[in-house]
């Protein structure tokens, strides 16, 4: 069967169409590739996912079992960080291992040229450039956010397959437009699907997942259907951002279950409650397939929860957009059968951009660009592995009221300092004393100079990376007769 025709099979069967399974040769070939001793990754990142919105992290009025059984069957972080409180610097630490304004991106990658405010450096070699010498098929599907054009899509960007969203958010999860533009793309394809984004992309990974036990994952190329190469899947899901959407029978089950709920929590708790049934069909199609006890599986979210569509980030100060904890720390859960410890949990401090060499390392895939993040595997592995002794940067630049300017927060130790935004003065906390930091420290406290400090001397590096498109300037456009 050629590359077509097992990508044309994938993405009919997401509009409803049959597809046949060819179980027992896809579990001979997935017993071939656990004996190979590559694993295969799961990568699932949500978008605006609270760290109280999980009833494993907290929430009592929300069912997430499915989310919830990964993280009881793996190692739970409750200090996992997102590397910025917003969408694209986060996705784009994911990939490359660096401070997002190390990678181009300090903020959100938009539609409009003059409210884009980043733009992915060309130098950095995401993940799966670095995965596929390491014998990895790849892909990404669901979210991209990270480039509409060339040369910043997926594929020219490293990953084999890609089926999801070039943009930032939809503004509808069931036409999949943004100010009226279609982003929805198979590979390089504009394409049109019908139904709920978190539905289509749920369905492209357990297609994605099957094809490639049976041997022959899309965009391959024509390679053999006897092909044991594991995959790396990116599953980057829109939801729960807005907006808040959830179908109909979601919101109905959960104002069943819940008489009285506000309207706007219950559409909330039905949108997180349907993206966690999603998760668990992909599970279940690792487990069908025969892989799943040689597949590593890492789940969080971009940035904390959107606290005006109500968004719970349990006892953290604030949210999504915000420096303080509620916006930066989020979910974090891996699971490896016979390498974590099923039922464990961690305190350790790490970032999204960890999981870079992480995953790396896991894969055996060699890293010979400078990064920032530090893998985390032997830790997950069971093994001692010190606290890292590192200062910590975030970093979002913005326009409208920010004017185009950034804000940040850096953290050393049990101390953070933060600036909330571009107009209000830095303040320092000890997290240890103070967790919902509410008691700034006095200025001459030595800690709040020691992070002034490394934090200016991150945006001086930071500086020398273009990030920046500009427009057309209007006179210019005049002469050329546009």
């Amino acid at each position: 069967m050629s590359q077509c025709d097992y990508t044309r099979r994938g993405f009919l069967k997401a509009m409803g169409a049959e597809v046949v399974v060819l179980a027992s040769a896809g579990n001979l070939i997935a017993r071939e590739r656990k004996a190979a001793g590559k694993p295969n990754i799961l990568m699932i990142l949500v978008d605006d996912l609270g760290y109280g919105d999980l009833s494993s992290y907290g929430a009592t009025d929300l069912k997430t079992p499915h989310i919830d059984g990964l993280v009881s069957a793996g190692m739970r972080f409750d200090n996992f960080y997102a590397n910025c409180p917003v969408c694209s610097p986060t996705r784009a630490a994911l990939l490359s291992g660096r401070y997002p304004d190390m990678a181009g991106v300090p903020g959100v990658v938009r539609t409009h040229i003059t409210n884009s405010w980043g733009h992915l450096a060309p130098h950095v070699e995401l993940l799966p450039k670095l995965l596929k010498p390491a014998g990895y098929h790849t892909a990404i599907v669901g979210k991209w956010h990270l480039g509409l054009d060339s040369p910043n899509t997926p594929n020219e960007r490293g990953f084999d397959h890609f089926g999801g969203f070039l943009g930032d958010m939809m503004d509808n999860y069931y036409n999949h437009r943004r100010h009226g533009n279609n982003y929805m793309r198979l590979n390089g394809k504009e394409i049109d699907p019908k139904g709920h984004a978190t539905d289509l992309f749920t369905q492209w990974a357990v297609d994605y997942i099957r094809n490639c036990v049976e041997g022959v994952p899309p965009s391959n190329h024509g390679q053999d259907a006897r092909d044991t190469k594991p995959f790396f899947l990116y599953l980057a899901y829109n939801a729960p951002h807005t907006p808040i959407q959830p179908p109909a029978n979601w919101l109905e089950r959960v104002k069943k279950r819940q008489p009285g709920i506000d309207d706007k929590r219950a559409k909330l708790v039905a949108l997180i409650e349907h993206l966690d049934d999603g998760i668990g069909k992909v599970i279940t199609a690792l487990k069908a397939a025969g892989v799943s006890d040689n597949t590593l599986v890492i789940f969080t979210s971009d940035n904390g929860g959107q606290l005006n569509v109500g968004a719970n980030n349990g006892p953290l100060r604030a949210g999504k957009q915000d420096m303080y904890e509620g916006g930066i720390r989020v979910p974090m859960c891996a699971v490896w059968p016979g390498k974590i410890q099923p039922g464990t949990s961690s305190d350790r401090i790490a970032l999204t951009m960890d999981l870079y060499p992480t995953i790396c390392e896991a894969a055996g895939a060699k890293i010979a660009q400078k990064i920032d993040g530090r893998s985390i595997l032997p830790m997950l592995l069971g093994k001692s592995q010190p606290a890292e002794d590192r200062f910590l940067f975030w970093v979002r630049r913005e326009g409208g009221g920010y004017g185009g300017r950034a804000y940040y927060a850096a953290r050393y130790g049990d101390y953070k300092l933060v600036q909330n935004n571009p107009f209000e003065p830095m303040e320092l906390y000890n997290l240890k004393d103070d967790p919902k930091e509410q008691k700034p420290l006095d200025k001459r406290n030595k800690m709040y100079q020691k992070l002034f400090t490394a934090l200016r001397n991150h945006i001086i590096e930071a500086g020398a990376v273009p990030w920046e498109k500009y427009p057309v300037p209007p006179l210019a456009a005049e002469k050329s007769g546009s």
